[in-house]
């Protein structure tokens, strides 16, 4: 479980990093989308 989890931030910090969000707006759609990744995931 800690492990998924682990993996799951870090694909989604390497995401954020790649796609360079311009906005807090967009910062903030792109972590929404990222924690939906880790519940499935997590599942």
């Amino acid at each position: 479980m800690k492990r998924a989890v682990a993996l799951g931030i870090l694909i989604v910090t390497t995401l954020l990093l790649l796609n360079g969000c311009n906005t807090i707006r967009g910062a903030g759609e792109d972590i929404e989308q990222g924690g939906q990744a880790i519940q499935r995931s997590a599942d």
